[in-house]
């Protein structure tokens, strides 16, 4: 349930609507400037610090600098330094929605030294899920049942994200109508993603693989066969006795699945989540050689760093100074 009362205004637009000088056609285009997602993470993150200002009876919007230092520093004794950068920027966000943007108290210097120090003291590595890697595929293969609609839909789906590198939360949105089949393969329009926040929208190839067992292509095919899905989600839940729903499949399910066969396969499904398929292609990929601008054409990065990072995990061993030493 939504709360109310919390000054967040990012979502009421309050301050938007009131502008008289804007017409209705550039304000109700302006409240759609950030994802539902987005939103609703900044919603929560406001709402933690709007409740500690509540609690020392202090003002949250405008906030002074000072009460801002003090809030970071009292959630970095529980939190990642990454976590506080990220209130901190829900704090901006809505400062700036409010209209406070010369004065945005999170831009003062005695804030910029606090994250610093915090960032410096706690570290800002983030220990990420590990990736389902292209052997990992293979053994979680041989656990798929044939005759089972509920195994036909795991496999496309951990095999499509897996190739397609895709987020968890492109994953669930891919429709019936974006798929088009080829002679080469399968061709996947992504409407909008994470890196495409402006909806230009991307064209994903997957290729057959000679080996059909493990086969993404085959694999849709197959689920598109049992499910009988004409149009709609690609991927969607089941009724206890197994009837496919009408609804798309929730991102988080997608985590649940891989866990699931992760942990059939002997693997420890705490480490494994969503975001594994995706990790998985670009470390597999870096594995077998690939080229950096390869890997980002199909998972859709548009910096390099994030799989540079991928590429030097998944080179670890190829390039160790011990593993050419020992062979």
């Amino acid at each position: 349930m939504q709360r109310s009362n919390t000054k967040f205004v990012l979502r009421d637009a309050h301050y938007l609507d009131s502008n008289k000088k804007l017409s209705q056609k550039s304000k109700d285009r302006m409240k759609k400037s950030k994802s539902e997602n987005t939103m609703r993470a900044y919603e929560s993150d406001w709402n933690d610090f709007y409740d500690w200002c509540i609690f020392h009876k202090l003002n949250s919007l405008p906030a002074e600098s000072e009460t801002i230092v003090n809030y970071i520093n009292d959630l970095a004794d529980h939190a990642k330094a990454n976590t506080v950068s990220r209130r901190l920027s829900a704090i901006s966000e809505n400062h700036i929605a409010a209209g406070f943007i010369e004065i945005n108290p999170t831009h003062s210097g005695i804030v910029r030294n606090a994250i610093d120090a915090i960032r410096r003291e706690k570290g800002i590595m983030q220990k990420g899920k590990m990736p389902l890697l292209l052997e990992d595929l293979s053994e979680i293969n041989k656990l798929f049942t044939l005759n089972d609609i509920v195994s036909i839909r795991d496999k496309a789906l951990i095999f499509l994200g897996f190739s397609g590198a895709f987020r968890r939360s492109e994953l669930v949105k891919v429709l019936k109508e974006d798929l088009t089949f080829t002679k080469d393969g399968l061709i996947v329009l992504i409407k909008n993603s994470k890196g495409d926040q402006l909806g230009q929208g991307n064209y994903l190839a997957i290729p057959y693989n000679q080996t059909t067992e493990l086969c993404t292509v085959i694999a849709i095919k197959n689920w598109l066969t049992i499910s009988e899905i004409k149009k709609g989600p690609l991927f969607r839940p089941f009724t206890k006795n197994k009837k496919l729903r009408n609804s798309q499949l929730s991102d988080k399910s997608v985590a649940l699945i891989v866990k699931k066969y992760a942990d059939l396969a002997g693997l420890d499904s705490n480490d494994f989540a969503g975001h594994s398929l995706r990790r998985g292609f670009a470390t597999s990929a870096a594995q077998h050689g690939v080229d950096e601008r390869s890997i980002m054409q199909q998972t859709r990065h548009k910096s390099e760093k994030m799989v540079r990072r991928y590429i030097e995990q998944g080179n670890m061993f190829k390039n160790n100074a011990l593993n050419k030493m020992f062979n």
